[in-house]
């Protein structure tokens, strides 16, 4: 956010434009002036550290429906309207809607200064309030699966802080892209095994390397190997097991064993090795109808459900968006060292009518996209199940 606080002045009348920029540069306001709402807009986001003062009538679009748009940006952006003497009583609405102030012409230069410090110095204060909200929850919150303020995203980080110091084993369910391995290594680091190993076993990995493991099948003896040491390095820490829909039914069978008694036996081999290990699995299909179906065994499904976290989609908290947008479009300007692209009311409309079926990894893609300078354009077809 930028440290000096601006004032944009929105007038097409030229003479009353600068002498309004005349007054507050006086003063030591730094100012720029606008012919027209269609170009404010165009240098407006809900980061424009200042606040906009404009008249209401205006050339095709009015100072009324420049504020309205402004509050979609950014409700507490303020706005400063000037009316003419006929205008008083859409003024005094205009304030019911969320104007800061409101000029009548002719007004005095310390009418026009005293309004915009007020607003400066309120803009000031949530600018600085916003700051101290992003450290917060970057200190709370290492990763994105917390972040936002929508009543679902609230209701999560709840349950993840009941479960904070808990070693039951979980379910985390959600759509592709809404951030479930997150949330699992949140909750392992969350809890007592914290300092011990989070290992993953990816069954759709494993299928697509030939796949069998937990001692199924006679020519994957490597792989084998592999999946039983990974189970053995969880000892002590966390097991996730994601995409656990892809896992193959005889598989599922020794992973039941494994919950139920903690214990490994390898394929022909007498010896018990005792896994004391957290298991966290994953699955963005609806493993209940999976069960119901026969493809999915349900004693596995109600022995991992007895503690399910259920990840919101992304359309079904809007309001988490632009908030999410701007703290990965942050985060990509400091990874390639380029300014951060701006949350414009323009890329604000496209963003809230897209329905994300990518989930919050598709809108990071397109923050990163962005800052790259790349056009991205977005489709509602369903996201690859990857």
């Amino acid at each position: 956010m930028n440290s000096a606080l601006h004032v944009l002045i929105v007038e097409d009348d030229a003479d009353v434009a600068m002498a309004c920029e005349q007054a507050l540069q006086l003063e030591g306001f730094e100012c720029g002036c606008i012919s027209s709402a269609e170009l404010a807009l165009k240098h407006l986001s809900a980061e424009f550290a200042g606040v906009v003062i404009s008249d209401i009538r205006l050339p095709r679009k009015s100072g009324l429906e420049l504020l309205a748009d402004i509050r979609v940006m950014d409700a507490e952006l303020p706005v400063i309207l000037i009316t003419g003497h006929g205008d008083i009583s859409m003024a005094v609405q205009a304030m019911k809607d969320g104007a800061a102030d409101f000029l009548e012409k002719p007004f005095a230069p310390e009418r026009l200064i005293q309004a915009a410090r007020r607003a400066l110095e309120r803009r000031r204060h949530v600018m600085e309030a916003r700051i101290r909200e992003e450290n917060r929850q970057t200190a709370a919150a290492q990763d994105w699966p917390l972040l936002g303020q929508s009543p679902a995203i609230k209701l999560l980080r709840r349950t993840l802080q009941s479960l904070a110091g808990s070693e039951a084993d979980v379910l985390v369910q959600g759509e592709v892209g809404s951030g479930k391995t997150l949330v699992a290594r949140y909750l392992h680091d969350a809890s007592p095994r914290g300092s011990g190993n989070f290992v993953v076993l990816d069954c759709s990995e494993l299928m697509q390397l030939g796949g069998e493991c937990w001692g199924i099948g006679r020519d994957f003896g490597g792989l084998i190997d592999q999946c039983l040491e990974r189970i053995m390095q969880a000892h002590g820490g966390t097991l996730l097991i994601a995409d656990i829909e892809e896992m193959p039914q005889p598989m599922q069978d020794q992973l039941l064993h494994v919950l139920r008694e903690r214990v490994l036996v390898r394929p022909g081999s007498s010896d018990v090795a005792v896994v004391d290990c957290r298991v966290i699995a994953t699955s963005h299909a609806d493993l209940l109808a999976l069960s119901r179906q026969g493809l999915f065994r349900p004693e596995l499904y109600y022995r991992l459900s007895l503690v399910t976290v259920n990840l919101p989609p992304l359309r079904e908290r809007r309001e988490d968006i632009a908030p999410l947008f701007q703290h990965f479009a942050r985060q990509a300007a400091h990874s390639l060292q380029r300014p951060a692209p701006e949350l414009t009311l323009e890329r604000m409309q496209v963003l809230l009518a897209h329905d994300w079926p990518g989930n919050v990894r598709e809108l990071r893609k397109m923050a990163d996209g962005l800052t790259q300078g790349l056009e991205i354009s977005l489709s509602n077809e369903a996201a690859p199940q990857d």
